[in-house]
């Protein structure tokens, strides 16, 4: 995923990259909520799921100390950031502005 990340996040539509952990409990209740998410809003955005272990030099390189945190991208920019378990009209408020 490294070089394939940069590709990926510079991309005009929106990227939401949620960092997350098998073993987290908060990341098992966001999953069906970015479900929602991409079913309201289709190809207005990519969702991105990086699992922290299995990718621990880019959890460094974006700074995530907890899971989950999301990220959201566009063009290469980072435009909006948000650690915990949110509510689905918060990511889709968030990514309505990135549009």
């Amino acid at each position: 995923m490294k070089g394939n990340f940069e590709k990926v996040i510079a991309s005009e539509t929106p990227v939401l990259v949620d960092f997350y952990a098998d073993w987290c409990g908060p990341c098992k209740m966001l999953a069906p909520t970015l479900k929602q998410v991409k079913a309201e809003l289709g190809d207005a955005v990519r969702i991105v799921k990086i699992d922290v272990d299995r990718n621990q030099p880019l959890a460094g390189k974006y700074q995530v100390r907890g899971v989950p945190t999301m990220i959201l991208f566009k063009n290469g920019k980072l435009l909006w950031r948000k650690s915990g378990a949110l509510p689905k009209h918060e990511i889709v408020d968030a990514i309505n502005a990135a549009r």
